[in-house]
Formats: structure tokens, sequence, C-alpha cells
């Protein structure tokens, strides 16, 4: 009988300790949430104080516009290269920390105590934004904080939205005439060879957009669905149909990328300066692809402008449609680029600078060496030889940092480059260094 009871009532330690243990981790996550709500607070009044020292320093210092402006890019520089960001990426940071900081000081406050998170601040802030008089704004921030303390972020971006809405003194068509102004197209890598291309227009032009592609989408899948039904019944022996296996949005994707780089604007002012109009103008991407690969022993290490990496038929059709490509020696080891030579005629040492710096050598910078400027390190002016050696792409801001600021760029003969920061801190840009793929048994003959 006792042995039956045991069976039926098993030992409750193992599950009272687990109990225990949950318990201790639950309070362990809340408090190191508060913690690390409470350390960006701390950050958050470190950028609202440089964002002040820039403003400051920017104050009556120059007599140019562009003159100010390099004094707050020469900080937000030395402060992307100390923690790892863009120097863009810096300068906004910074821009918002003052903005949250002064504006929304109750926010701050709350994030300090541990109450809310740093996603709810800056939820706050963006639906907040709106509201220009400081009294709605503080009546607004009292409001959403009691709400956010006891809900999690997307909830409160909802209640913070709707009640800006209402608190809003702007109506929706002076909004709009100022959001319409940032209307732009962006590119954000997903990997896996894809990238999303995001577009921010007015929403009227938005969903004429998708509806008109979802209807030719579905003309598509019903045109390819008739052919497909006519041959099987009217003739069976006849060559067969490719079926169209493509699913709705697939068929969008595609129709897009058709459209916008084959086709041709409504109005084109250019038609009389430009031979064919813009409908002439052909997309130019920078793609590098491995010999092997090349020559389908291998699929991978194919790549746009050294950071979007792409499958290996795309790769062979891009080459055999250019209308000329570079051969790259890269070094065996390092993988860093020796020398380029190129079939066809051009500048050898502008293809050498694009092959070896694949983007701009500013620490954290990607700019694609296609778009960026080949800067003597060592400025010219000042004795500086025109050779690889001594040259480097950087993109225009970049540029303009190094030669108005106090950043200075040494090159080694490896072509790594170190970058002294006004404040006397280094900071090396190494080469991006071409990655070997070596395939099972013995390489193809060339």
């Amino acid at each position: 009988m006792c042995e039956a009871y045991r069976m039926k009532n098993p030992p409750t330690c193992i599950v009272i300790d687990e109990e225990v243990q949950l318990a201790s981790i639950v309070d362990g996550l809340r408090e190191s949430e508060e913690n690390i709500a409470a350390m960006e607070a701390q950050k958050t009044a470190q950028l609202a104080t440089a964002m002040r020292i820039a403003l400051r320093r920017m104050e009556g210092k120059h007599p140019t516009q562009r003159a100010r402006e390099m004094e707050l890019r020469s900080i937000a520089a030395e402060i992307g290269a100390a923690v790892r960001w863009s120097d863009r990426v810096a300068q906004q940071r910074m821009a918002d920390a003052l903005d949250l900081v002064e504006r929304f000081p109750a926010t701050v406050d709350a994030l300090a105590a541990g109450r809310i998170t740093a996603r709810h601040a800056a939820v706050i802030q963006d639906a907040g934004c709106v509201l220009p008089d400081a009294t709605e704004r503080a009546a607004f921030e009292r409001v959403v904080l009691e709400w956010a303390e006891c809900e999690t972020v997307a909830r409160t971006r909802d209640y913070a939205q709707g009640l800006a809405e209402q608190m809003n003194p702007e109506s929706i068509t002076e909004r709009f005439e100022r959001a319409d102004k940032g209307r732009k197209v962006s590119v954000t890598e997903l990997g896996d060879g894809m990238v999303k291309v995001e577009a921010i227009v007015a929403a009227a032009l938005g969903h004429g957009i998708h509806d008109r592609l979802t209807q030719q989408a579905r003309a598509i899948r019903q045109c390819a669905a008739d052919a497909l039904r006519e041959q099987t019944e009217d003739d069976e022996s006849a060559e067969p149909t490719v079926a169209d296996t493509r699913t709705l949005d697939q068929t969008r994707a595609d129709l897009l990328c058709d459209m916008i780089l084959t086709g041709q604007p409504a109005v084109d002012p250019t038609t009389d300066t430009i031979p064919g109009g813009l409908g002439a103008i052909r997309a130019h991407i920078q793609v590098t692809v491995p010999a092997l690969t090349a020559a389908g022993a291998d699929d991978r290490g194919a790549s746009i402008d050294g950071k979007s990496p792409i499958d290996a038929d795309t790769a062979r059709c891009l080459m055999a449609g250019a209308p000329g490509w570079d051969r790259i020696l890269t070094h065996p080891v390092t993988g860093t680029v020796l020398t380029v030579d190129r079939y066809r005629a051009g500048n050898q040492m502008e293809r050498f600078l694009a092959a070896r710096d694949v983007h701009c050598r500013f620490p954290g910078c990607r700019m694609p060496a296609r778009l960026c400027d080949h800067d003597h390190n060592v400025d010219w002016a000042l004795g500086g030889q025109t050779d690889v050696c001594n040259l480097a792409c950087l993109c225009k801001r970049h540029h303009t940092l190094k030669t108005e600021t106090e950043w200075v760029a040494s090159q080694s003969p490896d072509g790594s480059i170190q970058w002294t920061s006004p404040l006397g801190r280094g900071y090396t840009d190494r080469v991006p260094p071409r990655v070997t793929f070596v395939p099972d048994g013995d390489p193809p003959p060339f």
C-alpha cells in the first residue's frame, strides 16, 4: 500500500527546486533589464553632452557652414571609431540623445530608474516629436509613461501614436507636405544573396504600385494557367508548355525588378542631353568572382561591392554579359590584392584601388569604392606621391573630413591605413581580404 501511494504521489523536491530556480531567473532578468535601462540613460546623457560640445564649437568659430559642420563630423567620427559605429550613426545618435534629454526629461528619468526600456523611450520620443508646445508635450509624456511602465513596446507605440494624433495641432495635409520631402529608396542586406529594397513614398503611390503589380502578376498566372489547360485539352502530343510555378509574391517581385531595370519614366527631361534619355541608363555594380567559381568548379565567394554575397549562377551570368572584367591576383595567405590587369585598356591604378579597397577606407564606412574619391593619404601639395602606396578610396564625406579637420591617415606597405584622431587616438583600417575557397579534387585546367 505504501509503495502504491508513493507511485501515485512522486517526490516534489525536483519540481520545487525548478520553481525556485525559475523565480530566481525571472527576478534576475528583471534586475538586468533595470540595470541595462540605467546604463542606456547614462549613455544617452553622454551622447547629449557630446552633442552640446559640438554645438558650442560650431558657434561662431568658423566663417562658413561647411567648416562649422566639420566640428560635428569630427566628434561623431571620434565616437564612432571608438565604439565601432559609423560616424553617421554616431552623429544621428548624438542628435537623438540631445533631443530626448531636452524635450523628454521625464522619459529619461524613467529610463534611468529602470521603469521603462530604451525601446520604450524611443517610441515615446518618435510619437511625441510632433508636439511643438512644451506644455502639451509634457502632458503627453506623463500619460504615455504611465502606460509604458505596464505595457510592451508594441502596445506603447500604438497608444502613443494614437494620443499624439489627437493632440497634434497640425492637419494631415501639413504633415504630409513635410513628410513627403523624406521620400527615398534604400537597400538593406538580408543575407543568403538577398537584399530588401524599400521605398518611402506617398501612401497613394505606394498602394497604387502594389495594386498594379498584383494585377499584372495575376494576369501572368492566369495566362500561364490558360495556356496549360488549352494544351491539355487540344493536343497532348504538342511541345509541352513550361508551367509558371512562381507564387504571387515572387511574380510581383520579378515584375518590379524588370520594370525598374529596363523601363523608362513617363516624364523624361534628359532626352536632349542624354542619347536615349533616362531609359538608356543601365545599372552598374562591382562584382567579385573567384576564378574557380567563374570556371564552374565551385559556387562560393562571389559578392557585390565586397559586402553582398550572390549565387554563382548570377555571378557567371553577369560576367558573360559584362563589357570587360579585371583579373585580380591576391596573396595566397592574407588574401590581399597584389595586382590587377585587364584585357581592355583603362586606368590600371584606379582599377587596382577599386579591387584592393572594395569600399571607403575610413573606419566603419562601407560606401562602395566605385563611388569614392581617390585620396592622397599624404597630400600631393605636401610631397605625397601619386601611387597605390599613398592612395586610398574615400567617400566624399570622409575625404572632406580628412581634408578639413585634424584627422590624419598614414598607409602601411600592406595597404592598411592608420588613422589618428584629433584626440590623438589611433585606429587601423585593414585592407579587406579576399577569402579563397579550395574545392575538393584537382582544379580544372585553364
